[in-house]
């Protein structure tokens, strides 16, 4: 694999406080990446150091092998921050084809305006008549123009309508297709649910977990298999199957947690368990969030 972004024993501190303590971790190419944490845990400010808009107090930070604020790592990355600047006096289409001539690459105009969503109507309009929406649509677009091989999102749905998060994330699918590799943070944890194959967790400026979305819930979260009984079941019976916690009827359903629900779902159909209405829940990745970070707390 190729490694696109290296952070190494990464440091940064404000005032004596470390807004990111010693942080290391690596890329590779076409990852999706989600960087979570609660508000100050030190997500922003390590994408600030990746796009070279910040430094380091310690530690080394490589893109693409070379240093954040080299010329040729600019020509390569795109970024859509929480707050979307705009030239006020130019219409959407001009700012977009201005950030386009800074490449030497760009992404096709057409294929650009395609790829956001954006309508005739809104590139006639100038920048200071955009909506808070709009205005995302256009930053996703400014972010874009280049044709980056590597891009960065910062809360990038923020603002936008159910049908504008969901063009987003449709488009995002289309940039893994082609290669890119991407980087985002996000408060919907949901989103990070659905569109990450990886999640870096960030807590008090360290990391707290790296895994895949499922690994993550998998670890910390409680899993269980529901299901109606066709026949009396002893639950003494269910309790002794391998892995599991707790076995609890609720209304006429069996609610069985375990660590593993599919050497239990195997023992069930083994033991030709009569059932019908079988539901498995793997835990939610909020769930695995909010105990990650309570259990930091209480150390």
């Amino acid at each position: 694999m190729e490694s696109i972004v290296v952070l190494n024993h990464v440091t940064k501190t404000f005032k004596n406080k470390k807004a990111v303590n010693d942080v290391s971790f690596t890329i590779e190419k076409g990852e999706i990446v989600a960087i979570l944490g609660p508000n100050g845990a030190g997500k922003t400010t390590t994408i600030m150091m990746m796009l070279g808009l910040l430094a380091p107090s310690e530690g080394s930070i490589h893109i693409f092998d070379m240093h954040p604020k080299d010329k040729k790592v600019r020509e390569k990355i795109g970024a859509m921050l929480q707050e979307v600047s705009v030239i006020d006096g130019l219409t959407v289409k001009e700012i977009i084809q201005l950030f386009r001539s800074y490449y030497p690459d760009p992404l096709d105009f057409e294929e650009l305006v395609a790829l956001t969503g954006l309508k005739s109507d809104e590139l006639k309009k100038r920048g200071d008549k955009l909506s808070g929406g709009q205005k995302r649509r256009l930053g996703f677009a400014l972010a874009m123009a280049g044709n980056p091989d590597l891009l960065f999102f910062d809360e990038p749905t923020v603002g936008l309508d159910i049908t504008s998060r969901k063009r987003f994330w449709e488009t995002v699918d289309v940039l893994k297709e082609r290669g890119k590799t991407i980087i985002f943070t996000t408060h919907y944890l949901q989103e990070a649910d659905d569109a990450a194959e990886r999640i870096i967790l960030f807590h008090n400026g360290s990391i707290i977990e790296d895994g895949t979305p499922t690994d993550i819930k998998a670890k910390l979260t409680k899993q269980s298999i529901s299901f109606t009984p066709s026949e009396r079941i002893s639950l003494h019976t269910l309790k002794q199957l391998p892995t599991v916690s707790h076995v609890y009827e609720e209304g006429s359903r069996i609610i069985i947690e375990a660590e593993n629900t599919d050497l239990v779902l195997a023992k069930l159909f083994e033991q030709k368990i009569q059932m019908s209405r079988v539901e498995i829940n793997q835990g939610r990745l909020d769930e695995a969030f909010s105990q990650l970070t309570e259990n930091q707390e209480a150390i």
